[in-house]
């Protein structure tokens, strides 16, 4: 399992971190079950209304080209980060709503 998610985050390094870090975006490997890998979007990309285009133009696509052996689909898990949390308490702690 070790080598298969050592190839995921090759290509990943290679091919998708450099479009997601040019619009403040990261992505990060929460598991692989069977052909389905689990991701998620981390920093400008979480919670985007755009990130289920963005896994299915850009994440999805890189990895089923690069390992088709290994990835067939790649599903987003949905989180707040902790960017956005620390944010909203800011709000409400500031601005006492």
């Amino acid at each position: 399992m070790e080598e298969k998610l050592a190839r995921i985050e090759a290509v990943l390094e290679e091919k998708v971190r450099p479009a997601l870090r040019a619009h403040g975006g990261e992505i990060a490997v929460d598991h692989l079950e069977g052909k389905v890998l689990y991701v998620k979007l981390l920093g400008q990309c979480a919670g985007c209304p755009s990130a289920d285009i963005t896994n299915e133009t850009i994440v999805q696509e890189e990895l089923v080209r690069a390992l088709p052996e290994l990835v067939e689909q790649v599903s987003v898990i949905q989180t707040v980060s902790d960017e956005l949390w620390e944010q909203a308490k800011r709000l409400l702690r500031d601005h006492h709503l």
